[in-house]
């Protein structure tokens, strides 16, 4: 067969005939699943003894069990659950730090079959050259990969931060109209900005509803909620709790509830979910997500782990995995061919065991995880890929001589630090006394800080480093470093000493980005990211491993918060400070303050 991609599937259009022919009996399936149960996302039931007939990669027909009687070839479910595959209505690939085409095969593995990714990880680094390698990318994958355009680079202004790519609404549109996959505008992070009328933002929100495009959001604060709404957002992804969650939904607004893994600072699902199990909403404009995965947490913690999450907080099964499928298909008008089982639909199914778990995924009609392991035709695909252009292995841009740590203060100062504890979403604004002391050590025992730096690496403004305190981190000694510090992607580097910070800096120079752990001058973890400095490009197999072994010498080195929390520093759209190249910013009044004020 050629390719294993979304595009293996013909159109609905030039196939209503042959479906029908196979539907009526007139024509045979290429293949019955029989022995089956079925749960249907349209009435939230689960319907014994079925069978499902499929045609060119599409359900022809979902018959009692015993219909057919022809020859066609049958695969036995064995009484298992065959559900539509899941559809993931918002993540960033790049946070599973591989490509599309390896992306794929975790998600299949979780039983989901569509994502909606928003890239402004990669827009953030090589503007529109970046989003567009990512588009060709995900055309060759072996997974449905829709995108929703990046609509808040540089995520606030250049006053505040140095990104690689600036996306004007004109590079938007252009996107939109080049791309047919670019189905909504992505989320819009400055919600700040959008609620006081910025002219850049709403320049680029007209981009997308002039085109009829839906727009993806990210606010936090009840206040924002009705200004946001009425410049046409209609989804969001980081509702906190049910109350802010109640006030979305009143307002029009899609919830798509976030499950991070609850070591994570995201696994929001818990609280926001309350808006049904408590205020009594329906669920019927509410999707589950999953938003950033490493590639460790996506092989454990999948769309179909955060659908069980749901389960638990009170739902029932089938209006779960509605949750998990059709609900995120409506939100992008798509129902009509992926998050069911009707007739006409994608092939795109799953084979769950009794606890809701994925067995078997066919894409397409192809079965390509069977037994919870990827089939051979699967393995084929995911050995052809995409090959990024050079110019994305050479974005870590560094002058020669950087000071990466402040001077010592010589007299009494007030210094603003950033505290890091769990859940860490939102970083504390602390002020420290630091009297006179001659060295930076007796700081650091009385006040529990570190050093933390940031480093643009674009050479869009070369020599820019940042310095500031962290609070709480707990780093005991050495050094970790990341060039994923979102969404500028700079690099943030957090050190007890200058000497191991610049070996973890030289490091992911070398490498071309990626996150990395120093101990006494020597590197004891790091995942290589060459692609963008955000990109491996190995299997997520490989990387999967790679990010263990990093996790188990970053909980050595003893820092309170996890990997993809500490890249959280630097994102300037939320909550209370961060720190970019530019300095110290405080969100929401978007202002720089300066490290030390004298007392």
């Amino acid at each position: 067969m050629s390719a294993l991609t979304r595009f293996s599937v013909k159109p609905l259009s030039t196939m209503t005939r042959r479906l029908a022919d196979v539907a009526f009996g007139r024509s045979e399936p290429d293949l019955v699943i029989k022995g089956a149960r079925v749960l249907s996302t349209y009435s939230e039931r689960i319907l014994p003894d079925r069978e499902i007939w499929l045609s060119g990669g599409r359900i022809a027909a979902v018959k009692p069990a015993g219909t057919h009687k022809g020859s066609a070839k049958s695969y036995d479910a064995r009484g298992g659950i065959i559900a539509p595959g899941l559809v993931d209505p918002h993540i960033h690939i790049e946070s599973s730090m591989v490509t599309a085409c390896a992306y794929a095969e975790a998600a299949l593995l979780n039983g989901t079959t569509t994502i909606f990714c928003d890239s402004h990880e990669i827009g953030n680094v090589m503007d529109v050259a970046g989003v567009e390698a990512m588009l060709e990318d995900a055309r060759m994958a072996p997974l449905s990969i829709f995108l929703t355009v990046p609509s808040t680079v540089p995520a606030t202004s250049p006053q505040l931060e140095t990104a690689g790519g600036d996306l004007t609404a004109a590079k938007i549109a252009a996107l939109f109209d080049k791309w047919p996959e670019a189905v909504a505008l992505g989320e819009k992070m400055d919600f700040v900005q959008v609620a006081m009328g910025d002219e850049r933002s709403h320049a680029i929100l007209a981009a997308a509803l002039e085109r009829g495009r839906p727009v993806s959001g990210h606010v936090y604060g009840r206040e924002f909620v009705s200004a946001y709404a009425a410049s046409g957002v209609t989804d969001t992804h980081e509702a906190i709790d049910r109350e802010i969650a109640d006030d979305m939904l009143e307002a029009g607004i899609w919830l798509f509830l976030r499950g991070g893994p609850p070591t994570t600072p995201w696994h929001s699902l818990p609280e926001a979910i309350k808006t049904i199990t408590e205020l009594g909403s329906s669920h019927k404009r509410i999707a589950v997500c999953t938003d950033d995965r490493d590639a460790d947490d996506l092989m454990m913690f999948g769309l179909d782990w955060v659908t069980r999450e749901a389960m638990k907080a009170g739902m029932r099964p089938e209006q779960a995995w509605a949750m998990g499928s059709l609900h995120g298909a409506t939100r992008f008008g798509m129902e009509g061919d992926i998050g069911g089982l009707g007739g006409g639909r994608r092939a795109d199914l799953v084979l769950l065991d009794d606890a809701f778990k994925p067995v078997n995924t066919w894409y397409g009609g192809e079965l390509v995880v069977e037994g919870g392991k990827i089939t051979p035709l699967l393995d084929q695909a995911l050995s052809t890929r995409y090959q990024y252009p050079q110019a994305a292995y050479h974005t870590v841009k560094l002058p020669k001589n950087i000071k990466l740590t402040p001077d010592l203060p010589t007299e009494k100062v007030i210094a603003h630090t950033i505290k890091t504890e769990l859940p860490g979403i939102t970083l504390g604004h602390v002020t420290v006394t630091l009297e006179p002391a001659n060295d930076w050590q007796a700081h650091f025992e009385r006040h529990g800080l570190c050093f933390v730096t940031v480093v643009e690496r674009h050479a869009k403004s070369p020599g820019n480093v940042a310095h500031g305190l962290l609070t709480s981190f707990n780093l005991k000694q050495g050094a970790v470093a990341s060039s994923v510090g979102h969404d500028s992607h700079n690099i943030i580097i957090a050190g007890t000493n200058e000497a191991d910070m610049h070996v973890a800096l030289r490091a992911l120079e070398e490498t071309q980005g990626g996150a990395c752990v120093v101990m006494d001058g020597k590197v004891t973890a790091m995942v290589p990211l060459p692609i963008a400095g955000l990109l491996s490009d190995k299997r997520v197999t490989e990387v999967a491993a790679e990010v263990r072994a990093l996790k188990v010498e970053w909980e050595k080195a003893g820092c309170s918060i996890p990997y993809m929390g500490f890249n959280l520093i630097p994102l300037s759209v939320i909550p209370e400070i961060r720190i970019t190249d530019k300095g110290l910013v405080l969100v929401p009044e978007m202002e720089i303050v300066p490290l030390f004020e004298v007392a």
